[in-house]
């Protein structure tokens, strides 16, 4: 069952992604009125994630990670495994693997890279973001990198398209800035932003995936 879903997910990988049309259902109001306004002097800094994938009691899930409390625009939010990109690393794909070792202790060498989907950008830190999607056999015993992650949030990836976790509200921040934006609760957890973008975008392949014969 999982085998042939993943061989079914690889393959839909391949064709043309939903791309933007499909992330922009879960953009905040904010981003959704400056979607078509060219960021002057565009130089983003790289980076990447991983959806990763794997068998656990009879189900495929994925995991994210809920970064610590710090001083930057990232804080406290929810999303997959990753980092920027390092001089060191040949390419995205293993800045992906290189960040999920590094903050949840999954080895590389376990991961099969399937596919990935549509770069994102992210405004407010300058990021353009790739998403990989990586599959293991079996369900990795995890390692948190506390100076990283506080914790590691596990999931159904078919419940990640249940229109019941969806919703809709405002955030206030740090200093009193208010943002609309839909979002998915995930385990008590509100998931917005550009990782909500990704899981758009992944429900759309995930689902068209299931319809593919070979």
């Amino acid at each position: 069952m999982f085998v042939r879903f993943i061989e079914q997910l690889k393959i839909r990988l391949q064709q043309p992604l939903p791309g933007e049309d499909v992330q922009y259902l879960m953009a905040p109001v904010s981003r959704l009125q400056n979607k078509y306004l060219s960021p002057e002097n565009y130089n983003p800094k790289k980076s990447a994630v991983m959806i990763l994938l794997f068998p656990h009691d009879d189900i495929i899930k994925t995991v994210f990670i809920e970064r610590p409390i710090y001083d930057g625009v990232h804080s406290g939010q929810v999303a997959f495994p990753g980092g920027k990109f390092e001089d060191a690393d040949i390419d995205l794909q293993q800045t992906a693997l290189r960040e999920t070792f590094e903050e949840i202790g999954v080895d590389p060498d376990k991961i099969e890279v399937i596919g990935q989907l549509t770069d994102l950008y992210i405004n407010p830190s300058n990021f353009l973001v790739s998403p990989f999607i990586g599959y293991i056999k079996e369900c990795p015993d995890f390692i948190l990198n506390t100076r990283e992650v506080q914790k590691i949030v596990v999931y159904n990836l078919f419940d990640l398209n249940n229109e019941a976790i969806k919703s809709k509200k405002e955030i206030t921040f740090s200093g009193g800035f208010k943002l609309k934006t839909p979002y998915y609760e995930i385990e008590g957890l509100t998931v917005w932003g550009a990782t909500a973008m990704m899981i758009s975008e992944l429900n759309a392949v995930v689902e068209e995936s299931k319809t593919i014969s070979f």
